[in-house]
């Protein structure tokens, strides 16, 4: 059984840059058999520069299965407050993309 605790869709900070030890993208993939690679990227707010990416590969055995997928990042550095991305793709199709805003907090 997984839990997650710490679910966030906004990195507050009061300053810069903002250092995450670990940040995690959960994915779940269903209803399909094959093998696959996913790939996870965070990008910066001017959407070229590449933060942080990892991939992994995964296999659907049947129609009925899933799997759960973490891509953790390390020692990720947010050099600007704006609205970066998060993509994911599947075997080098983009298949999701969603923000992930740096604000600042007072």
């Amino acid at each position: 059984m997984q839990s997650l605790v710490g679910v966030l869709n906004v990195i507050p900070a009061r300053a810069l840059p903002v250092g995450l030890l670990k940040l995690c993208v959960w994915t779940r993939w269903c209803e399909g058999i094959g093998r696959f690679r996913q790939g996870s990227k965070i990008l910066g707010i001017d959407e070229d520069q590449v933060i942080a990416e990892s991939s992994i590969e995964f296999e659907l055995k049947e129609l009925e299965g899933h799997v759960t997928n973490v891509n953790l990042f390390t020692g990720i550095q947010f050099q600007q407050f704006g609205l970066h991305h998060v993509e994911i793709r599947l075997d080098d199709e983009l298949f999701l993309r969603y923000p992930l805003p740096v604000v600042r907090v007072q």
